[in-house]
Formats: structure tokens, C-alpha cells, sequence
């Protein structure tokens, strides 16, 4: 399927570096999904086993969360810069 796509790609005149940029944002935007989805749920089983510790364990997911946010960002934008230059 993929080698479908590439072949596609390099006949419609697409090269192979924007095709890698578009693939690579796509991947970055899922992984950070997925990854902000893990933490979330990890904070809420911890805040369900201490109810005592909810505000630090809060602090920290919004904390970690805005940092797998900011490394998502930069990829995406590497990759989008890849597509337009």
C-alpha cells in the first residue's frame, strides 16, 4: 500500500521530500494524540489510588502534556517547513 502511494506520488511529479514532510506531520500530530492520551489517563488512575494528591499529580500532567504539545508543534512545523521549501 504504501509503495502504491510512493509510486503515485513520483509520477504525479510530488517529490519524495514533500511526501516525507506531509507523513512525517501526520505521525507527529498522532503520536503526541496518543502520547496526551496516556498521560491523561495514567493521571487519572493515580488521582483515583490517592484522591489526597489530585492538585500535584494535575500540576504535573498539565506540565508534561504542554511540553509533548510543544515538541509536536515544532515537528509539525519542521515537517511542514520541508513541504514548502
Amino acid at each position: 500500500m504504501i509503495a502504491s502511494i510512493l509510486l503515485q506520488a513520483a509520477m504525479a511529479g510530488a517529490s519524495i521530500a514533500k511526501l516525507g514532510g506531509a507523513i512525517g506531520a501526520g505521525l507527529a500530530a498522532i503520536g503526541a494524540g496518543i502520547g496526551i492520551g496516556r498521560i491523561g489517563a495514567s493521571a487519572m488512575e493515580a488521582i483515583a489510588r490517592q484522591p489526597e494528591a489530585s492538585g500535584n499529580i494535575r500540576m504535573n500532567m498539565i506540565i508534561i502534556a504542554a511540553l509533548v504539545e510543544g515538541v509536536a508543534l515544532f515537528a509539525v512545523v519542521v515537517c511542514l517547513l520541508a513541504l514548502v521549501m
